[in-house]
């Protein structure tokens, strides 16, 4: 989805591109690829917190790029000119979306650019529960051989893989798993029977049945106020006894506590690559109870973390930079409304000539209407245009008459939205 906003130039010399802070580690090719733009790049991966904040008022970027450097409220504040933030990264719960949406800055992600990275994780975790690769490693090392003990495995093959939130990742993970010859189903909102019967998989209505049906879990889901905990007590106390649980996604998805008395309790294992606390960038110190119970198996939320994968990211980020250098137009907008308040699409038809639309704001605006949506398209030879206009109100037949007093005018209709929805005009 794409949304369109003002790129400005840089005040002090409008030919220049514009200006980009990048406050996190990001591949020397992207960054070559965006001075070859024209973009004027900043580079600093140890911004953080108070630091993010002095640095976006002091060099006043008019796009942030971040991996997982939290964007708060101060450091959206702090920029005057800033208009996008880019997450080079699927997820993006590490910036405030409210709090830039309010300001009118686009927040844009990349994603699917990881799928592959971490699908590739996902079935190394499920491995490892499985075979108990890290425990055996450990043994040998400590010189220990234990045969008889890791030779108990149940295997993958014709078992049921249960998928949670069938994205680009669910679906890698999925693909992967028909491979190893095991039975697939998912659950997702937007899953349908017809689409779970194309892809060859099952379809599950009920989260909590993926769990009762499925001998492995993978958690593929974003992270937002809807997934808060989505796999909760309920969901851990239906899983079966010894089953596998990866999550891949974010850690505030499960709850841990219910996950740790189903592991205690059931034998369940769990393959980890996230967690509810994690330590923030530079800090290497880890404490986390989970990990220290028996046949769990955890990574350092590396999942994205290959070069394979940070290469296609960073070309992603170049690319929704450049789409929004020249058309204004941002890629990937994670933050535009759904829905607004409009209950009327005027139609105003009108010579291209300069003032004619700015007469038409001038007459809303005396009737108290709030334009929510708008485009202008130019016809050819750029002689007429036409003003789609989405308007919070129904437009008075008064107001209606002066628009279509101006001389450079040529017709106004009004239709309701949902009459427009309905004959198929705005779908």
């Amino acid at each position: 989805m794409t949304t369109r906003i003002d790129s400005e130039p840089n005040a002090s010399n409008a030919s220049s591109g514009p200006s980009l802070l990048i406050a996190d580690a990001f591949e020397p090719s992207g960054i070559a690829a965006l001075e070859q733009l024209g973009c004027h790049v900043q580079v600093d991966p140890t911004l953080q917190g108070d630091a993010l904040v002095t640095a976006i008022r002091d060099q006043d970027p008019q796009v942030l790029v971040v991996r997982s450097t939290k964007v708060q409220e101060a450091a959206i504040a702090a920029g005057q000119r800033l208009s996008l933030i880019v997450r080079a990264g699927a997820g993006y719960d590490n910036i405030d979306i409210k709090t830039a949406s309010s300001q009118g800055i686009s927040v844009a992600n990349c994603p699917g650019m990881n799928a592959l990275a971490v699908a590739e994780l996902v079935w190394g975790l499920i491995l490892s529960c499985d075979r108990r690769i890290p425990d055996q490693t450990r043994d040998l090392r400590d010189g220990t051989w234990n045969k008889k003990e890791y030779a108990k495995a149940a295997g993958l093959y014709g078992r049921t893989l249960g998928i949670v939130g069938l994205g680009r990742i669910g679906l890698a993970v999925a693909k992967r798993g028909q491979a190893f010859g095991m039975k697939v189903v998912a659950w997702s909102r937007s899953l349908t029977e017809e689409t779970a019967d194309q892809l060859g998989i099952g379809c599950c209505k009920e989260l909590v049945n993926l769990a009762r049906m499925s001998d492995v879990i993978s958690v593929n889901i974003a992270a937002n106020a809807h997934t808060q905990k989505l796999i909760d007590s309920s969901f851990c106390e239906a899983l079966r006894p010894g089953a596998i649980v990866v999550n891949t996604s974010r850690g505030s998805v499960i709850d841990q506590e219910a996950l740790a008395a189903a592991i205690k309790k059931k034998h369940v294992r769990a393959g980890l690559d996230v967690f509810a606390t994690e330590p923030g960038s530079g800090d290497p110190t880890f404490t986390d109870d989970i990990v220290q119970a028996p046949g769990v198996y955890g990574t350092h939320h590396i999942g994205a973390s290959t070069s394979q994968a940070q290469e296609a990211i960073a070309s992603e980020v170049v690319r929704i930079i450049r789409t929004w250098q020249e058309s204004g137009e941002v890629t990937n907008c994670v933050n535009l409304a759904t829905r607004t308040s409009a209950s009327e699409l005027l139609a105003v038809r009108h010579l291209n000539k300069p003032g004619v639309l700015a007469h038409v704001f001038e007459v809303l605006g005396r009737g108290g209407t709030n334009v929510e949506e708008m485009e202008n398209v130019i016809y050819a030879e750029a002689v007429a245009a036409c003003a789609r206009i989405q308007v919070d109100r129904s437009v008075d037949d008064a107001s209606l008459a002066s628009i279509r007093d101006h001389e450079h005018v040529i017709s106004v209709t009004r239709t309701s939205i949902q009459d427009s929805t309905s004959s198929g005009e705005a779908q």
